[in-house]
């Protein structure tokens, strides 16, 4: 008796392909690895999406939805701001690789557009220009994007050095330090001897992150103001 295909769904190759990334990496990610895992032959995932970048967008496009349903944030600009922030670093740590895929879609998901529609609204009432929102927009994404992925790198290298007990980085990173001058490296090796580099990756690193940029809109804005 010929086997039955095992029944899959839009629903249940996002499900898959969440549990793969977070297994392998978005670098070993493909369509036949994807297939296997769901029992199935490659070509029939071709019939719910197209190619792999249409799958990435709809998994970009799931995220943007639920950090949409996530952010309740109000009051002013900076709160808005600071609330989708937030929002979106807590949400992309929870879906391994997502970062990286919301970095390689273009918005034509009507979620990532909804999404960056929203982060617009917080700075309606401002007296930036057009090209500053969207310039602003962008740089507080950017800053969150590029923070959960330097700790989602850095959770990977732990793994992989637990995994090779023999590895030393600290100790070697320590040795190159030593050999360098003061010059060259005598405030960058006192940070590392006191373990500072071991707050990168905190809330209290990205906080104040978070307070640098919107600090610095804050006195852009206090610049157009004055123009008025």
């Amino acid at each position: 008796m010929k086997k039955q295909q095992p029944q899959i769904s839009e629903d249940k190759i996002l499900e898959a392909s969440w549990e793969l990334l977070g297994e392998e990496g978005i670098e070993k990610f493909s369509m036949r690895r994807l297939a296997d895992r769901l029992g199935i032959q490659a070509p029939s995932l071709y019939w719910y999406f197209k190619s792999k970048q249409i799958l990435y967008q709809r998994l970009a496009s799931q995220v943007s939805k639920i950090i949409l349903e996530e952010f309740h944030s109000e009051g002013d600009w900076k709160a808005q701001l600071a609330g989708m922030a937030v929002t979106m670093r807590r949400v992309l740590g929870r879906y391994p690789c997502s970062t990286q895929l919301m970095m390689l879609t273009l918005p034509h998901e009507p979620d990532i557009i909804r999404l960056t529609n929203r982060m617009l609204l917080c700075l309606e009432s401002t007296p930036l220009e057009q090209e500053q929102k969207i310039q602003t927009v962008l740089t507080l994404v950017n800053y969150v994007h590029n923070f959960v992925l330097d700790d989602y790198h850095h959770q990977r290298n732990v793994s992989a050095m637990m995994n090779n007990p023999g590895e030393n980085p600290d100790g070697e990173m320590m040795h190159l330090l030593e050999a360098m001058s003061e010059a060259d490296a005598g405030v960058f090796r006192r940070m590392f001897k006191s373990g500072l580099f071991e707050l990168m990756g905190t809330d209290a690193s990205f906080e104040f992150g978070l307070k640098l940029i919107l600090s610095g809109i804050g006195q852009v804005i206090e610049e157009q103001e004055g123009k008025g």
